[in-house]
């Protein structure tokens, strides 16, 4: 049993180092006194900019504990009870091969780990390259606008997620969300993430987390095959029996499809085995650039760029008046860079990263527009001049491929990305340069109209959205703010049902899972999924021998 302390707070003139101090002072007791000291969680106060402060909840503990909390009887100390873990019980049932996990983004990373640590030895098929033969990769489609469509920011090992910001922040309550922190950290992330109210890895070093993750995978009896895509599953009497990777079939009753948002040649693979899909909404936009000063200056006032302070960040929503769609910010990533995310010819992706210090010149977030089901129902007859049934479960996935197709073509069909100044589009006038904010996306961009490689709904919520985040942001509808497009996968088109167990209702022993499942949005989201469906397996089965 340990005492939490929760509102424990410091100016930001106060280093953190004196937090044990003002612990021990709140306990009244000395700092000696204190056994044990951990910060839980930290947060800024920034409502007042020429007050900021920054809030914290801490856990220690001492002796006669509960004496002196009967003592102090104050509400922001309590007693934090010892959370137990619920044993993980293994299943009765043998298996005669060993489990097989497609993909080694967030989702099939944990569930590897999960396994191999329980001793069920997983194989990790993932159709991209080691993390660091793909750095390699990608960063040669940076300079050159050559693209790999095995290998790039959306297929190798760690996921689209490693090519980002690392971001870490999530939604959903759930224990395993401290097993997956602890894993980051103990394969080396920071250990700030365990309690930063926004934690992040920052791409530098998410790199090697991942192989380090991946090393402890093999160590543990597991294997991961690189460079190995999935190309069929076979079943009978609607059960797994085997699967085909680079034309070698593979026994197993145990498949874990953590394909990613992107796998769309899977998707379409899936969709002719009868597996059940149903399309799902997601958003469509473009990424804003500003001067991170900017950003810090609005946020932080006085105090913007002071040591205490990463670079700012911000989160915006609006909901437009006139086309009634929800227009929002995602990704954001402070002092970063807006990179070419590609996957397939011909079509062009972005997303936004960031390195660990977020010391870049820019701001970069997707501006994203709600896309629903019903849209794509209705254009349906229009993606890449072919005629869809509109209860074609992919419809979603097509029409992404079609605008990235016009964001291609936009560009100077090169990979160059199609640009405009914040300005210009708020007029609905072609940019012919740009002024004072410089693009950061490679292999280089090219000033036009957005509007070519949209939806006229999705522009016309974006104006308007744009003019309402400047009264949050000043500044954000500066005439040189840059928007690049275009952004589509901000999460997967699609849904790949499962039932109460985690099993495919169309198969068993397949375990559809992560975000390209249609069952997380993030990092932190996908890695519980897989560790929810490697439960599944080892409730249902002993481990191998």
């Amino acid at each position: 049993m340990s005492i939490r302390i929760n509102n424990l707070t410091l100016n930001i003139e106060e280093d953190i180092s004196s937090l044990k101090k003002k612990a021990a002072s709140k306990l009244k007791v000395s700092e000696v006194d204190l056994k044990h000291f951990k910060i839980l969680k930290e947060s800024i106060d920034a409502r007042k900019k020429n007050n900021i402060k920054f809030n914290y909840a801490v856990e220690a503990s001492l002796e006669k504990e509960r004496k002196i909390i009967n003592r102090l009887r104050d509400k922001d100390i309590r007693f934090e009870e010892e959370n137990n873990e619920e044993e993980l019980v293994y299943g009765s049932l043998n298996l005669n091969s060993r489990p097989v996990i497609i993909g080694m983004g967030p989702a099939g990373m944990f569930a590897g780990l999960l396994l191999a640590e329980k001793g069920y030895r997983p194989i990790v098929i993932e159709r991209g390259e080691s993390v660091e033969n793909r750095t390699n990769r990608v960063e040669y489609f940076w300079r050159t606008g050559k693209l790999n469509t095995e290998s790039n920011v959306q297929f190798g090992e760690g996921g689209a997620g490693t090519f980002s910001d690392g971001k870490l922040t999530t939604r959903i309550k759930d224990k395993r969300c401290d097993y997956v922190i602890d894993k980051f950290i103990s394969f080396g992330a920071p250990e700030e993430i365990s309690y930063e109210g926004k934690p992040h890895i920052g791409t530098d070093i998410l790199k090697n987390v991942v192989k380090n993750l991946r090393e402890k995978i093999k160590a543990l009896g597991g294997e991961v095959r690189f460079n190995s895509r999935l190309e069929d599953i076979i079943t009978k009497n609607n059960k797994i029996k085997a699967v085909v990777v680079n034309g070698e079939e593979i026994n197993c009753e145990t498949l874990i499809l953590a394909i990613g948002h992107s796998s769309r040649d899977t998707y379409e693979m899936i969709y002719k085995k009868d597996i059940l899909m149903e399309p799902k909404p997601f958003a469509l936009g473009v990424r804003i650039e500003h001067p991170q000063d900017m950003i810090n200056e609005n946020q932080y006032g006085k105090y913007a760029n002071h040591s205490r302070l990463k670079a700012a960040d911000y989160r915006l929503t609006y909901t437009s008046n006139i086309a009634k769609r929800s227009i929002y910010s995602f990704c954001m990533c402070p002092g970063g860079e807006v990179v070419a995310a590609a996957s397939e010819k011909n079509r062009l992706a972005l997303n936004g990263m960031s390195y660990y210090n977020r010391d870049k010149e820019n701001a970069n977030s997707a501006l994203v527009v709600t896309v629903g089901v019903e849209d794509f129902q209705k254009e349906c007859y229009n993606f890449n001049n072919k005629i869809f049934n509109e209860k074609y479960p992919l419809l979603g996935m097509e029409m992404q491929r079609y605008y990235e197709e016009q964001a291609f073509m936009a560009g100077g069909s090169d990979f160059n990305a199609p640009v405009q100044l914040v300005g210009d589009f708020l007029r609905d006038e072609s940019s012919k340069k740009i002024g004072s904010v410089n693009p950061s996306y490679k292999p280089g961009y090219k000033p036009t109209n957005l509007k070519n490689c949209l939806p006229d709904y999705v522009v016309d919520t974006l104006k308007e959205g744009i003019l309402s985040f400047d009264k949050k942001i000043k500044g954000f509808s500066d005439n040189d703010a840059i928007l690049t497009g275009i952004e589509t996968r901000t999460s997967a088109p699609v849904k790949i049902m499962r039932n109460e167990n985690l099993e495919s209702i169309s198969i068993n022993g397949l375990f559809p899972c992560g975000e390209g499942a249609g069952f997380a949005g993030g990092i932190m989201s996908a890695a519980v999924d897989g560790l929810k469906c490697a439960e599944a397996i080892i409730k249902k089965y002993k481990p191998l021998d």
